[in-house]
């Protein structure tokens, strides 16, 4: 998978989640991709206080980019 496709597929990913934060008044930004292995986010609006922001970062976003993208290692919030 190029760069480019990882990234689009990242966003694809970001875009299935995204409703789901945005529901609870929060929502979510790509920041970068490195290596096409570690995406960095930007969590926002109601999911910066959030006390379960860790548990949707790893259970919502990070598993939903990895469908996406299996070769993504990890998923990193940019606070």
């Amino acid at each position: 998978m190029t760069s480019e496709e990882v990234r689009k597929n990242v966003e694809k990913a970001l875009d299935e989640i995204r409703p789901f934060l945005q529901s609870d008044g929060g929502d979510i930004s790509l920041i970068s991709i490195d290596d096409d292995i570690s995406v960095k986010v930007k969590l926002e609006g109601n999911c910066i206080g959030c006390s379960v922001n860790q548990m949707t970062l790893k259970s919502g976003v990070e598993m939903t980019i990895k469908k996406y993208v299996p070769q993504i290692e990890e998923v990193v919030n940019l606070s």
